[in-house]
């Protein structure tokens, strides 16, 4: 079933909840304050919302599968470009659609009240390489360890086991974003362990594709690479999943509708 009853956490006693009308003092399922991620989300979309707006040019389709969905156990899964740009256009996104905007980003009054519930998968490696990485991090990294990249080149180690269990308990609480691929690259295939976790915690899994931030950003998207241009974040439906598919039609489901099927052209 894809409905699990969100739960609220707070620093407070239960019989004290009640009163935090505000959520100053409500936190995540891993201990840190919601509050402080709402700051964050809003400080770092001040701060980028010119790239999006007025540097470059956003096009965004699809919001109106993101309206009634709940809040929580939702899994977003698209092609990735950069570690941090597609993310942050992500959240801006989902804090518009929360103040009812609809494939737009204008204007920017949304980051005044953030979207708090929506967390990212992040390669830890990546998350450790300097304060301003450990700082979005606070935004709602959920940090794994893969374990077929390390430093820009592959590898081989045990796999994370504890990387589905964030994830698990992330989407219990709000909305993950992931990159299946768990790489910049185009067309590199979907990890299996994608399709393991759709088809173990039966998330409503929205695929969504983008285009445009390798040409704008650097590889880490916090540097501008070129002006000008456009950049395109397209929602899907959710994808229809069968409790009949196994992990590979699952895997070759995600891969086509996030549009990563190899073309005849790089075979």
């Amino acid at each position: 079933m894809h409905y699990i009853k969100p739960t609220k956490f707070s620093f407070l006693p239960r019989f004290l909840m009640p009163l935090d009308v505000l959520g100053l003092f409500e936190r995540d399922p891993f201990g840190n304050s919601l509050l402080l991620r709402r700051m964050i989300i809003g400080i770092v979309g001040w701060v980028t919302y010119g790239r999006y707006t007025v540097v470059n040019r956003i096009q965004i389709e699809g919001t109106e599968h993101l309206e009634n969905l709940p809040i929580n156990n939702v899994l977003f899964l698209s092609n990735h470009q950069t570690y941090f740009a597609d993310v942050i256009a992500f959240f801006q996104i989902f804090c518009a659609v929360k103040w009812g905007f609809k494939n737009t980003l204008l204007p920017p009054m949304y980051l005044l009240g953030p979207r708090a519930r929506q967390y990212y998968v992040a390669a830890a490696e990546t998350m450790n390489q300097g304060l301003l990485p450990r700082i979005l991090g606070q935004a709602g990294a959920l940090t794994i360890e893969r374990s077929w990249r390390a430093d820009g080149r592959d590898v081989k180690r045990e796999v994370d086991t504890s990387a589905n269990d964030k994830i698990a308990t992330a989407l219990q609480h709000g909305w993950v974003v992931s990159f299946p691929q768990g790489t910049t690259k185009s067309y590199a295939p979907v990890r299996k362990g994608t399709g393991h976790l759709v088809k173990n915690l039966d998330p409503i899994v929205i695929p969504v594709v983008i285009n445009g931030f390798r040409r704008a950003f650097d590889k880490k998207g916090l540097r501008l690479k070129k002006r000008n241009t456009l950049l395109t974040v397209r929602f899907k439906a959710p994808l229809q999943i069968s409790p009949d598919d196994t992990v590979d039609d699952i895997v070759a489901k995600v891969r086509h509708a996030i549009e990563q099927d190899t073309p005849e052209w790089v075979k």
